[in-house]
């Protein structure tokens, strides 16, 4: 088992910025990939970036530049670096870890975006 405890969410207003980390603890393996994913209210959760255990990253093709993923493996953290937020971007987001034969998911962490 895979617990994914989440933070860093808050209320930001338009243009400001927020960084999400997420902690992964338990079986972990040295091969997996980590990631963030969204859901605002009424609409189908979405990816929003991936990052391997080796670094290579994939983002949302309409957040990449705002957004950056990046980890540390010695501490099992995945981050979210959010910059020019839009309230667009108001929404749950949760952490997932993935391994062979299993995925994992945060309760996920609120970011409001508003003035």
């Amino acid at each position: 088992q895979v617990q994914l405890v989440e933070s860093g969410g808050g209320l930001v207003q338009p243009g400001g910025s927020l960084r999400l980390s997420c902690a992964a603890s338990g079986n972990i393996f040295n091969v997996n990939t980590m990631g963030w994913y969204r859901q605002a209210p009424g609409k189908e959760r979405e990816l929003v970036a991936t990052i391997t255990s080796v670094g290579t990253t994939n983002y949302a093709a309409l957040l990449k530049g705002r957004f950056t993923i990046s980890r540390d493996n010695a501490k099992n953290t995945v981050y979210l670096q959010m910059t020019s937020l839009e309230v667009q971007d108001t929404a749950v987001y949760y952490c997932k870890y993935r391994q062979i034969y299993a995925d994992y998911w945060g309760k996920g962490t609120l970011v409001t975006v508003s003035s």
